[in-house]
C-alpha cells in the first residue's frame, strides 16, 4: 500500500539504522577545543558528548550511506583515518571513505588534543591519546549500534526558518559581496533549517537529523565544564521528549543537530559590546576605545552563558520539532556517494575561458590571532608558557619563520602571520590533502565540507551544486551543507570577503581562491553522482597518517591522597536539609582526578541524583551526569589532593520528596615504588527534602 504521505505505515523505501554512543573523554586538565585559549582547560562536566550515527541502505542493501554527527569541535583527519581503519577491520568494504560522512557539531566546550597536524598541538597541549580514543571509539560504537538496528523505514524532509537565534559576526565582510548578490537575500545569515525525519515501516519513530548554521559558542571561553553547547541542548530536549522515562543519553530515538555553513554566524544575538564600558563595538575592527579588540565580546540573549545556551538551544529544538511533526515530503530514489582526496595547495581553477587562478600553500593571516567577538584571540604563542623545553622552543622558532615570497604573493592581500604550509617539524602544521565528499540519499544531497563556510560561501556552493545536478538530469535536489567534516581546514570565505581580512578571511588557509576551488571540486562530484559515474572519479593522493602515538604536556596521573582523617568520597561540605525548586543543591567531596575515571571506564558516570521511593523502600536514579540540570566541578589542590563539587539546579516542576546526590570516581594508589593501581570509590550526600 502506498497511501498518503502522512500515512507512516506505508511501504518502506530504505533500510534505516540509528545509534548513539558516548564520546566525552577526559573532562579535566585537557584544553577545550575551539577558542584556541590555552588557559581554557577542562575542569568538570555540564553535559556528556555523544556521537550520533545514521545509516541508510537501499532495500536490496547494495548501497549504503552513513552520516555521523559528533559533539566535538570538528572532525580531524586523524579521527577520520582511525575510524575508517576500525570500520574496515570490522566490516570489510561495507563502510568506506566515500560513503561515511563524519561531521562535528562544532561545540567549543569539548576536549581537544585529537589532531595530527602540529598547529593544533599548541593550544591542545599536544596529541592527547585518551581524548582521541574516546572520540574514535564513540563514533565507531555509534555506527555499530546503527548497523545492528537496521529496520525497513521511510524518510521525510522539511525546511523552515529559525528566528532570533543567530547574527552575522562579520557583517562588514558580508557587505563586501557584490550588490547584485546581496540584493537576492533578505538576511545576512542563513535562517533555514533542514530536517530529515526517519520512521520505521510500522510507524515507529527512529530519529532525525537537523542541519542549521549557527556557531555553538553560547558557552564562552571562560567556561571550564565540558558540554555540547546550544545544539547539544537541542538534541537533549528532543531525545528526552521522545525517549520518555529514560535517563539522558539512553533510549532508542536519536536526534542530531548538525552543523552547516556557520563560518560567520554567532548565537550571541545581542551583539558585540565592550566588556569594560558596556558600549557597542559593532565596527569593522570589532575594537573598543579602551582595550581594543580584546574587550569586544558578543552577548547572548540570557543573563549568563548557561541561560543563553538554553534559550538558543530551545529555539532550535522548537523549530525542529515543528518541522519534524509536519514533514510530509518523502525522500525517494537511489543512494550514491562520491569522495576525492585533493591536494588543496595546488588546485587550478578556471574562473572563465581566459582566466585561471590557483590555490596556495596554507597560511594564517594576522587577524587569526585577534579572534572574534565570540572569543578573543589568545594565540599569543611567542610568550608560550613552555619556554625552555627544546621541543616547544623548536616549534616556536618555526612560528617566527619568514614566509616565502611565493606564499606571500599567493595569499595577497593577506598579511601572513604563520606560514604553516612551509612548517614541517615534527610533522606538517596544516593538511595539504583534503577530503571533498557528497552523499546523496534520493533527492537529498549532503555536501560534506572540511571546514567553516561563511553564509555567502555556503549559498554559492549550494547553488553551484544544485545547478550541476539540474543540468545533468537530476533536478529538484535538496542540497544541504554539513560542516566540519573529515578534516579541519579552518574557514572558507568568498573572494570579496577575503579582501578585508577579518578573522574568517585570515583563517581561509588556502588563499583568496579557496571557495572557487571547492565549487569546482564539488561540481565535479555532483556531476559524477548525476551521471552515475562515481566509480570513474580519480581517488586522489592519500592523506598521511603520521606515526605519532602521543606527545603531550598534560601532567601525568600520579598517586593521589585524601586529607588527614578522611577518605575518597567523604563529604567536605554537606547539602542543606531542605530546598525548593529553582534553588541549587550543592555538595563537596574529597575527590580524585576525573581523568583517571575516563582512562579506566569507557562510559563512566560521575554523579547521580536519586529519589527515595517509599513504595519500594529504595533509592531510584532520576538524573545522571548527562543531565543539563547537574554540574560536576573538579578542583585540584596540593599534595595530590582534590575536591569535587556536585550541583543540582533544581528545575521548576521537580516532584517533592527525599533526594540525595552521589559521586562516583577512581583514584590512583601507589602499591610499590614503580606501580600504581586504580581504585574505584563513591560518596553520597545526606538525604534532603524538596518541598
Amino acid at each position: 500500500p502506498t497511501g498518503s504521505s502522512n500515512d507512516t505505515a506505508a511501504a518502506a523505501r530504505y533500510l534505516v539504522g540509528v545509534g548513539r554512543a558516548d564520546c566525552t573523554g577526559p573532562v579535566a586538565q585537557v584544553p577545550l577545543m575551539g577558542y584556541a585559549n590555552p588557559s581554557q582547560v577542562g575542569g568538570g562536566l555540564l553535559s556528556r558528548l555523544y556521537s550520533r550515527a545514521f545509516i541508510v541502505a537501499d532495500l536490496e542493501d547494495s548501497k549504503r550511506v552513513v552520516f555521523v554527527s559528533a559533539d566535538i569541535g570538528m572532525v580531524s583527519q586523524r579521527v577520520r583515518l582511525e575510524v575508517l581503519k576500525q570500520l574496515q577491520s570490522k566490516y570489510g568494504e561495507l563502510y568506506r571513505q566515500d560513503n561515511v560522512v563524519l561531521s562535528g557539531t562544532h561545540t567549543h566546550s569539548g576536549p581537544g588534543g585529537y589532531f595530527q597536524y602540529t598547529l593544533f598541538w599548541i593550544t591542545s597541549k599536544g596529541l592527547v591519546r585518551p581524548a582521541l580514543s574516546s572520540i574514535v571509539n564513540g563514533i565507531v560504537k555509534s555506527i555499530d549500534i546503527a548497523h545492528e538496528n537496521m529496520k525497513r523505514g521511510r524518510l521525510f524532509i522539511n525546511r523552515g526558518a529559525v528566528e532570533n537565534s543567530q547574527i552575522n559576526r562579520s557583517p562588514f565582510s558580508y557587505l563586501k559581496n557584490p550588490a547584485s548578490e546581496l540584493s537576492r537575500y533578505s538576511s545576512n545569515t542563513d535562517k533555514e533549517m533542514v530536517v530529515l525525519k526517519m520512521v520505521g515501516e510500522d510507524g515507529h519513530e527512529l530519529g532525525l537529523i537537523s542541519w542549521f548554521a549557527v556557531h555553538p559558542v553560547s558557552m564562552n571561553n571562560s567556561n571550564h565544564l565540558v558540554n555540547s553547547d546550544n545544539v547539544g541542548y537541542a538534541s537533549y530536549l528532543f531525545e528526552q521528549e521522545k525517549n520518555k522515562g529514560m535517563l539522558p543519553g539512553e533510549g532508542s530515538f536519536v536526534a542530531a543537530f548538525a552543523s552547516s555553513n556557520l563560518g560567520d554566524v554567532s548565537p550571541n544575538t545581542r551583539g558585540p559590546f565592550c566588556a569594560n564600558t558596556g558600549e557597542s563595538c559593532d565596527n569593522p575592527q570589532s575594537a573598543c576605545p579602551v582595550g581594543g579588540a580584546a574587550m569586544c565580546m558578543a552577548k547572548g540573549p540570557g543573563n549568563d552563558m548557561f541561560e543563553s545556551t538554553r534559550i538558543i538551544g530551545h529555539n532550535i529544538y522548537l523549530k525542529a520539532k515543528e518541522l519534524y511533526e509536519k514533514a510530509s515530503q518523502e525522500v525517494t530514489g537511489p543512494l550514491s556517494s562520491a569522495h576525492q582526496w585533493v591536494n588543496m595547495t595546488d588546485v587550478s581553477v578556471e574562473l572563465n575561458a581566459t582566466h585561471t587562478v590557483k590555490t596556495c600553500k596554507p597560511a594564517l593571516g594576522h587577524s587569526f590571532a585577534a579572534g572574534t567577538i565570540d572569543g578573543v584571540g589568545a594565540f599569543n604563542f611567542t610568550q608560550a608558557s613552555v619556554e625552555g623545553d627544546p621541543f616547544w622552543d623548536h616549534i616556536r622558532d618555526q612560528l617566527l619563520g619568514e614566509p616565502s615570497n611565493e606564499t606571500k604573493a599567493c595569499h595577497k592581500p593577506k598579511p601572513i602571520l604563520f606560514s604553516t604550509g612551509e612548517m614541517t617539524w615534527p610533522h606538517p602544521w596544516h593538511p595539504d590533502i583534503v577530503d571533498v565528499q557528497i552523499a546523496a540519499i534520493g533527492s537529498l544531497a549532503i555536501l560534506a565540507v572540511p571546514g567553516e563556510f561563511t553564509t555567502m560561501s555556503g549559498r554559492r556552493l549550494r547553488e553551484a551544486v544544485k545547478s550541476e545536478f539540474d543540468s545533468h538530469g537530476t533536478p529538484g535536489m535538496n542540497v544541504v551543507i554539513a560542516g566540519l567534516c573529515n578534516v579541519y581546514t579552518h574557514y572558507i570565505t568568498t573572494y570579496e570577503e577575503y579582501q578585508i581580512q577579518r578573522y574568517e578571511a585570515a583563517s581561509t588557509i588556502y588563499g583568496p581562491h579557496t571557495l572557487s576551488a571547492y565549487i569546482q571540486l564539488y561540481r565535479g562530484l555532483a556531476k559524477a553522482i548525476a551521471l552515475d559515474a562515481t566509480q570513474d572519479l580519480p581517488r586522489g593522493p592519500e592523506p598521511p597518517l603520521f606515526n605519532v602515538t602521543s606527545v603531550t604536556l598534560l601532567p601525568s596521573l600520579s598517586a593521589e591522597s585524601a586529607p588527614a582523617g578522611k577518605t575518597f568520597g567523604n563529604v567536605l561540605q554537606e547539602v542543606r536539609p531542605e530546598y525548593q525548586e529553582r534553588e541549587v543543591a550543592e555538595v563537596t567531596f574529597v575527590g580524585a582526578n576525573p581523568r583517571t575515571s575516563a582512562e579506566n571506564a569507557t562510559e563512566h558516570n560521575f554523579l547521580t541524583v536519586e529519589r527515595y521511593s517509599n513504595i519500594s523502600s529504595s533509592w531510584r536514579v532520576v538524573l545522571n551526569d548527562a543531565s543539563w540540570d547537574t554540574r560536576f566541578y573538579w578542583t585540584k589542590g596540593s599534595a595530590g589532593q582534590s575536591n569535587v563539587t556536585i550541583e543540582w539546579h533544581i528545575p521548576a516542576g521537580t516532584e517533592p520528596g527525599v533526594y540525595r546526590l552521589r559521586y562516583f570516581g577512581h583514584y590512583k594508589k601507589k602499591v610499590s615504588l614503580f606501580r600504581t593501581i586504580t581504585v574505584p570509590f563513591e560518596g553520597s550526600s545526606s538525604a534532603f527534602q524538596i518541598t
